[in-house]
């Protein structure tokens, strides 16, 4: 059975809205623009590149990713390598951008789990990731936290009212800019 890995830049309050820089929200770009920069911290984002056999979206993060990821091919090598899913009820088939399987429901998500291979990959897609954590398909987290808080806007975390889910912290650092590195697998 392949795990399910979610990735993600996150604010110690838990947001992850607009990282990069995306218009609309009104801290876009926090990653960049609140932090020195420290290459260490982003150790863990070319790991998963090397480990990850394949990159599972959410349809909003798949759009904003299509038209910049294919371009950035010293960067992201590995993710345009490597087969790509996008859960969506409404993304049509074929889009020549950055192709990609469509997956019309969590539980295509859960029969390509039980595949073999290495890692799925996910990145962004807060709406996936909370339906995801609901259906009990996430295995591991890995969350660089910003030492920053920014109040309003998307969370990492489901909001529903679940049962108690444990996590055991498997790796953990410390950088010199505040960030931290928090890689914890949930526990079944």
């Amino acid at each position: 059975m392949r795990q399910l890995i979610v990735t993600s830049f996150v604010s110690v309050d838990g947001v992850v809205e607009a990282p990069g820089g995306e218009a609309g929200y009104r801290n876009a770009g926090w990653t960049f623009s609140s932090v020195a920069f420290d290459p260490a911290a982003y150790e863990l984002k070319g790991r998963e590149q090397e480990e990850a056999g394949a990159m599972l979206l959410g349809r909003r993060s798949y759009e904003a990713f299509a038209p910049v990821w294919p371009t950035m091919t010293q960067e992201f090598a590995g993710y345009n390598a490597m087969p790509r899913y996008v859960v969506s009820t409404t993304l049509a088939d074929g889009d020549d951008r950055w192709p990609a399987t469509v997956l019309r429901s969590l539980d295509d998500v859960a029969a390509l789990k039980q595949g073999d291979g290495a890692p799925i990959i996910v990145h962004g897609s807060a709406t996936l990731v909370a339906s995801l954590e609901d259906a009990d398909l996430v295995d591991r987290y890995h969350l660089l936290v910003f030492p920053v808080l920014l109040g309003a806007g998307l969370r990492l975390f489901s909001g529903s009212d679940r049962d108690l889910t444990k996590l055991a912290l498997v790796e953990h650092e410390a950088y010199g800019n505040g960030i931290q590195k928090q890689v914890f697998d949930v526990i079944r």
